[in-house]
């Protein structure tokens, strides 16, 4: 009986320890200075500049916090609250508010970095996946920021 109530309390732990978040990274170099990429990429709702699969951006506030609400060419939509900037040090954090993304609890940061004559800029995120396996929501976020760095690139230019 003790063995039991052993392995009862203990599988009912395991099934409620929360998901671990899966990680993305993806990043660029680009032939181009540190502050002209951030000049680039810096202003939240820039990404309808750069990203090939964001139609237009719409910024809003909420309160201090800014909010960019992204047109997906194809359709769709997705909010993202911006939850930190730091324009000297050429990064800004946000998460997912909406979205049609196979994830939860997503939060993610962008950021340059000088690299040799030119810079590098990094993409990575945490999240949970939602509706999908992990491999698919990892796959499907390593899209995202892959065709990002790609636009970044080619806007640079």
């Amino acid at each position: 009986m003790l063995k039991t109530l052993i392995y009862a309390t203990a599988m009912a732990a395991v099934a409620a320890t929360p998901a671990l978040a899966l990680k993305v990274s993806k990043s660029i170099e680009i032939a181009a200075p540190p502050e002209k990429v951030w000049e680039t990429i810096g202003e939240f709702c820039g990404i309808a500049d750069w990203h090939p699969v964001v139609e237009k951006c719409e910024l809003s506030t909420r309160g201090e916090t800014q909010i960019r609400t992204l047109s997906l060419k194809g359709g769709g939509s997705i909010v993202e609250e911006q939850v930190s900037r730091n324009d000297p040090n050429m990064n800004y954090t946000y998460k997912i508010i909406e979205s049609p993304l196979p994830v939860s609890d997503y939060e993610s940061t962008i950021k340059v970095t000088p690299s040799g004559e030119g810079s590098k800029v990094t993409w990575w995120g945490e999240f949970k996946a939602k509706g999908a396996d992990d491999a698919k929501a990892e796959e499907t976020i390593g899209g995202v920021y892959e065709a990002g760095l790609k636009g970044i690139a080619d806007e640079v230019k």
